[in-house]
């Protein structure tokens, strides 16, 4: 089989045989997972030779290929992806009618893959279909995780954390290699011995090691025969089982090596608010990186003799910090085990890793202890205390002897490894992901670093992959799009703005609301079915989704949420539109005041939607376990894209993206990608409020604002915050969310309201009034809306990535031809 021949018979004769095989039923017995197993498998067949045959091609052309590194992957579900991308959608949905099937049903019996979180892993696999699409050579690798992150469940309104069992039944479309197994050391001694010419080596003694073992998941391109691959790294025991050990009656011994792997790929970030935690984390960082690395050269030696010419082959790029190891590690084999001098390795490394950075704050830069890092990783610790003192003689020689600046900036310093600054150090590019976030790090955060290295910094707006968020997630618009415009906007999303025009026309308009509608039932059913509320589909849909974290303000949403709720027990009877505000987010395990809010939104939630004096003109939703799966369903449904993050502190964004293609409407700060997002669609076309950047910054260099004044001054401020603990929404513990009233006017340790929660309060209300405004005239609505979703087409991952292999990678494109 490949794409262009399957025919429906085909296809389903494979599902059949799979069932049998597998199950030892025929399809009228088998359950719908079980039919999801079988045409998952029966679509493996179909990608498997297009799989041979581009990795046979980049290796006749000997193709420069990319390897992006990074602790998370978010790919969602695998199979509705794969059959959009091989073109065979409605070939197997017609398949799966006769059957009897749904194939949304079907689609719906696939976990989610556990191998991201937010943002950043999203970001990733958006890339990878990227890359595949526009036929460039790349791997993705990361770590497979058994569980994930973990299933978020919402119990009397707390987060509860659930092992996420996304492996249970196995995973169809996965490749197990285990002919590319590495073996990673941890712990130990290094030792330094002279060779029979009395050169001095460096010899790795008494660690612990554990063996790597690639699972390989296929990356399908649309419309092309490339598939490219994404590289989950698993753990095993080296020696599984001591017998001897078990013998003796000492069976935990007989099972340490066992343990030590399985904890390795236990759960995606594992909670580091304890040491244990810390050691896990970065045990998982060096054991994915050193896997990959390893195997990467290896695999080039077996082409080429000369490993200098690895930058001319190879490119490794750092997916913010979490893979920085990837540097001290190329230099480590490069140097112990292909006998490099310090000064040929360094120079290949620096023209092979590249770095992006995906942080403004600086304590989100990552620093590990050193007393922690030397234990574990000794060589590497070596490595890096090279690489720091000859960085430092850098530093002196170019700004003089200036022991502030050293101390801003080495690698090493205040007993920490710093590993953003490794990163700057060891690439030949480092990239910001919105021109905001890029201008920022230039000027504020790593401004000592450009001063040094100015060639080396540049921008790369993030992007999203329209084929997952519009074609598979929104179809009816996706449908209605190419009725339009002609289908070329799937692979090249500028086409688009073809659509503009019948932005004032009012049948054009009609058509869209009412796809805009049919998205908001679809997701109104959800909801009833996983929340048991019932809401209006013709209220406004007002939604915040996003990892939980007090910069990007799901606080001052709730807050507000609380405000409108006063208003209307005021006054009943008050002139509003009705509103369903939605919320979807996990918090991190140890983060304990995230968390907290999660409680808080589900008992406001919990008191508004009980109310019948408000005449049902506010609703609250909390979805539970937010994830890729139910996220398509959410950006199709929107009306208004809640991103209101404290301007300077979210680098870009890609959930922005994602409701803009989607037809919503951006209520937002000048922050992260909005401000791009707001020049293409016109300030007209969305809602921004608050602070900038600018003023922010100025704010905390003068230490001046003080929370106080606004809760002083501000009844409705007053009213909200004092709420939080006179046990109007907790009467059982009137002093559950003090320290959410702490936080926001005490400080306790840190600033006062450091988000500016209060600050930009009334302009945030403000701008709600407006939306009110705009969504009573639909017509005006219809063209806001329309034209959001016609002027995403910068916002495309395939943009981003052209950029990223003309201007850091160096990569040309490999077409695949397959033998009909």
């Amino acid at each position: 089989m490949n794409r262009t021949s399957v025919t429906k018979q085909e296809f389903k004769e494979a599902i059949f045989e799979n069932i049998k095989k597998q199950y030892r039923k025929t399809i009228d017995q088998a359950t719908e997972e079980q039919v999801f197993q079988a045409v998952a498998y029966a679509v493996k067949e179909i990608i498997i030779d297009q799989w041979i045959e581009t990795h046979k091609t980049y290796e006749e052309q000997d193709a420069k290929t990319v390897y992006y590194l990074s602790m998370e992957f978010l790919m969602g579900r695998a199979l509705g992806n794969n059959l959009i991308n091989l073109e065979v959608n409605t070939m197997v949905k017609e398949v799966l009618a006769e059957l009897g099937f749904d194939l949304n049903a079907i689609e719906d019996q696939e976990p989610d893959a556990g191998t991201g979180n937010g943002g950043l892993g999203r970001l990733a696999a958006c890339f990878l279909d990227s890359l595949a699409t526009l036929e460039y050579p790349a791997y993705g690798c990361g770590i497979r995780y058994r569980y994930g992150i973990f299933e978020q469940k919402i119990v009397d309104g707390y987060q509860v954390e659930r092992p996420d069992e996304w492996l249970k039944n196995g995973n169809p479309f996965e490749v197990r290699r285990s002919e590319y197994g590495m073996e990673v050391k941890f712990g130990g001694n290094v030792r330094v011995v002279k060779d029979e010419l009395g050169q001095e080596r460096r010899v790795h003694e008494n660690y612990q090691s554990v063996r790597a073992i690639p699972y390989d998941l296929p990356i399908v391109g649309y419309d092309n025969n490339t598939v490219n691959t994404l590289r989950l790294w698993d753990a095993e025991a080296v020696q599984s089982f001591d017998l001897g050990s078990f013998d003796r009656g000492d069976y935990q011994k007989a099972v340490e090596q066992q343990n030590l792997a399985k904890t390795i790929v236990e759960v995606l970030y594992p909670n580091d608010n304890h040491y244990q935690g810390k050691e896990l984390r970065l045990k998982q960082q060096y054991f994915f990186i050193s896997a990959t690395v390893q195997q990467v050269v290896k695999k080039f030696k077996q082409k080429h003799g000369d490993i200098s010419l690895l930058p001319e082959k190879v490119v490794f790029h750092i997916n913010d910090t979490h893979p920085s190891l990837t540097i001290p590690e190329l230099m480590r084999v490069l140097m112990d085990d292909e006998g490099l001098a310090w000064g040929e390795a360094w120079a290949i490394v620096k023209k092979t890793c590249g770095y992006t950075n995906h942080t403004i704050m600086s304590e989100a830069l990552e620093k590990w202890p050193i007393e922690l890092f030397s234990r574990l990783l000794p060589r590497i610790y070596q490595i890096i205390e090279e690489i720091n003192r000859r960085f430092c003689a850098e530093i002196v020689d170019k700004f003089g002897s200036d022991n502030e600046r050293l101390r801003r900036m080495a690698i090493l310093a205040d007993g920490q490894v710093k590993m953003a600054w490794l990163c700057i150090a060891g690439s030949h590019s480092v990239n910001g992901v919105a021109r905001l976030h890029t201008d920022i790090l230039i000027n504020e955060e790593l401004k000592d670093f450009y001063a040094l290295y100015p060639k080396k910094f540049n921008n790369k707006t993030n992007g999203i992959t329209q084929r997952r968020f519009l074609l598979h997630g929104n179809p009816l618009l996706a449908d209605w799009v190419t009725r339009k415009v002609g289908d070329g906007w799937i692979t090249d999303l500028p086409q688009i703005k073809g659509i503009a025009p019948l932005a004032d026309d009012p049948k054009a308009q009609k058509e869209f609301m009412q796809i805009k509608y049919e998205n908001k039932v679809r997701l109104a059913q959800y909801i009833k079915k996983h929340n048991g509320i019932d809401v209006d589909p013709r209220s406004i849909f007002d939604v915040q989704v996003k990892r939980l974290h007090e910069y990007k303000r799901q606080l001052m949403d709730v807050l507000h949420v609380m405000h409108l709720y006063n208003e209307l027990r005021d006054n009943p009877d008050m002139d509003m539109m009705p509103r369903t505000f939605i919320f979807g987010a996990k918090a991190a395990p140890g983060y304990r005041r995230a968390k907290l809010v999660i409680k808080l939104i589900n008992n406001v939630a919990q008191v508004v939607n009980n109310d019948p004096n408000i005449n049902n003109k506010l609703k609250v939703v909390f979805i539970e376990n937010y994830r890729v799966s139910n996220a398509e369903i959410i950006f199709a449904a929107a009306d208004v894209s809640e991103q209101i993050s404290t301007a300077s502190k979210e680098a870009s964004g890609t959930g922005n993206m994602k409701f803009m293609l989607n037809g919503a409407v951006t209520i937002g700060t000048l922050d992260g990608a909005n401000i791009e997002i707001a020049e293409e669609v016109g300030s007209e076309n969305c809602f921004i409020f608050g602070m900038t950047a600018t003023e922010v910054l100025q704010l905390q260099r003068e230490k001046s604002y003080n929370p106080w004044d606004i809760y002083n001054n501000n009844q409705a401020v007053r009213r909200v915050v004092t709420q939080l603990i006179n046990g109007f929404y907790a009467p059982e513990n009137p002093e559950l969310f003090r320290e959410i009233y702490d936080s926001l006017l005490n400080g306790g340790g840190e600033p006062a309201d450091q988000y500016f929660i209060l600050k930009d309060f009334d302009a945030y209300a403000q701008a709600h009034r407006e939306v009110d405004l705009a969504y009573r005239n639909q017509t005006k609505w219809a063209r806001m809306a329309m034209l959001n979703t016609a002027s995403a087409g910068k916002f495309s991952s395939d943009r981003t990535i052209e950029e990223y292999a003309k201007e850091i990678w160096k990569l040309e494109k490999v077409h695949v031809e397959m033998d009909m």
